[in-house]
């Protein structure tokens, strides 16, 4: 476990849903990681998967205190009231009573890359301000935020996220926003950690990966947790599932040089 700025601890690796389809498909892999041991689920309202993993959750017959479930609000939403029907959707979607992490998806719709929503995110961060207040919610962040994006919510509210989600894995670490967000305690989860299959291709990685006897994705999972970010690896694979927990070894200073360097 980690543990976040208000003390909420959270599970070191999380199961990404991104890209896995609404359904039996969403349905099975999610009931399926909780099987082999995943306590982090982590989904959102533009994945249109929400449904289904509420049912895999509520099939799993794991007590709900004992997971940690993260949603998103929509990129496109940009205001109080906007924020509430959607928070509420995704309840109603996922059946639960509480989420332990939710987040605003990005700071500009997925449509319009760039576009100053200043004002707007300002006005969804009120309302998830609201939400955690009222115990609705354990945890609230931001994902695909910068600097000065953050610097915003905080400057307007007096709230500083518990959590910025961004992408994050070898040959891409953000570093000045990940260094912004630890010098305010601002925890990063790595979504795509294995930057959507690449890493897994690159000659250095394959190698390093043989000297540590494990795989191109487990090394990559490591590296993730070797800087101290949460990694949400996705697969519907179960073997793949339990290949991606499976990352009890250390990196060595000298190798985490030649990665970051990549």
């Amino acid at each position: 476990m980690y543990t976040l700025s208000n003390n909420i601890k959270i599970p070191k690796i999380g199961f990404g849903t991104w890209q896995i389809p609404p359904g039996e498909i969403a349905y099975k892999s999610v009931l399926d990681a909780i099987k082999v041991g995943y306590k982090h689920i982590d989904t959102a309202y533009a994945y249109e998967n929400e449904q289904s993993v509420g049912k895999a959750i509520k099939d799993s017959g794991v007590n709900r205190d004992e997971l940690f479930i993260t949603s998103k609000l929509p990129s496109h939403i940009k205001d109080y009231e906007g924020t509430v029907k959607h928070f509420n959707l995704t309840m109603e979607n996922l059946g639960l009573e509480y989420l332990d992490l939710y987040l605003i998806h990005a700071p500009w719709p997925w449509d319009e890359i760039g576009k100053d929503c200043s004002q707007g995110n300002v006005l969804a961060w009120k309302a998830m301000i609201e939400f955690f207040k009222a115990g609705k919610i354990r945890a609230i962040g931001v994902s695909n935020f910068n600097k000065e994006e953050i610097e915003n919510i905080v400057k307007h509210t007096n709230f500083v996220p518990h959590v910025n989600q961004i992408q994050f894995h070898i040959g891409h670490t953000q570093n000045e926003t990940v260094s912004y967000c630890n010098k305010h305690n601002i925890f990063i989860e790595a979504y795509s950690p294995l930057g959507t299959g690449r890493v897994l291709k690159n000659e250095t990685v394959i190698e390093m990966a043989k000297k540590y006897n494990v795989t191109p994705a487990q090394l990559s999972i490591r590296y993730c947790l070797e800087k101290n970010t949460a990694p949400l690896p996705k697969t519907t694979s179960k073997d793949r599932m339990i290949e991606n927990m499976n990352v009890d070894f250390k990196i060595n200073v000298e190798d985490i040089k030649i990665l970051d360097e990549l």
